[in-house]
């Protein structure tokens, strides 16, 4: 068993009580994560580990840093952030119960461990700044934060709703409108 993130551990499996502390800088053997962001691959991670032997098996616990890439989710800028992720997990003895995770041949493998954490941590809906305006719907270009809103184009459906709008304006007094159209007016007919 061999590999960047596989760390032997025969001087401390059974041992409880045990305990090792390791740091390394790796690269993303492949790409971390799909959608607008992800880890590229080659990218440089550190790890900072630490392995203690329980009476079940390896307890890992640690933090990975890296950096992921990818576009702004409103405005399609390209971004790039660092990205830290705290992990932990036991890494049982072959033949006890069933776990996802096992200790082989004197040996935990974290890589999968360590995706999973930076996978899940990764945003989904990424921004380059958290006010990011996003795009115009109408002409696709970026929009600046100082710009102001373009009126919104009216549905050809909604238009001739728009003449009663225009129709209806009160003006400066407010008063002439309801002069000329005034409101009905609803008697209470019942005797009490």
């Amino acid at each position: 068993m061999n590999g960047p993130f596989v760390i032997p551990v025969r001087d401390i499996v059974r041992r409880p009580g045990e305990m090792r502390e390791f740091r390394l800088d790796l690269r993303v053997p492949e790409k971390w994560g799909e959608g607008l962001v992800s880890v590229p691959e080659s990218e440089s991670l550190e790890l900072d580990v630490r392995l203690e032997s329980v009476h079940e098996g390896i307890l890992a616990s640690g933090e990975a840093h890296t950096t992921f890439s990818g576009v702004c989710g409103r405005c399609l800028r390209d971004i790039a952030e660092g990205v830290e992720v705290e992990f932990q997990e036991l890494f049982a003895y072959s033949g006890s119960e069933e776990t996802d995770f096992e200790v082989q041949d004197d040996h935990v493998d974290l890589e999968t461990l360590v995706r999973d954490a930076v996978v899940l941590s990764l945003p989904f809906q990424p921004v380059c700044q958290p006010d990011c305006p996003g795009l115009d719907p109408v002409t696709g270009v970026r929009r600046t934060a100082d710009a102001e809103p373009n009126a919104e184009p009216i549905d050809p459906r909604w238009a001739a709703l728009q003449d009663y709008i225009d129709h209806d304006t009160v003006n400066a007094s407010g008063q002439q409108d309801r002069a000329e159209n005034p409101a009905p007016r609803a008697e209470n007919t019942e005797k009490s």
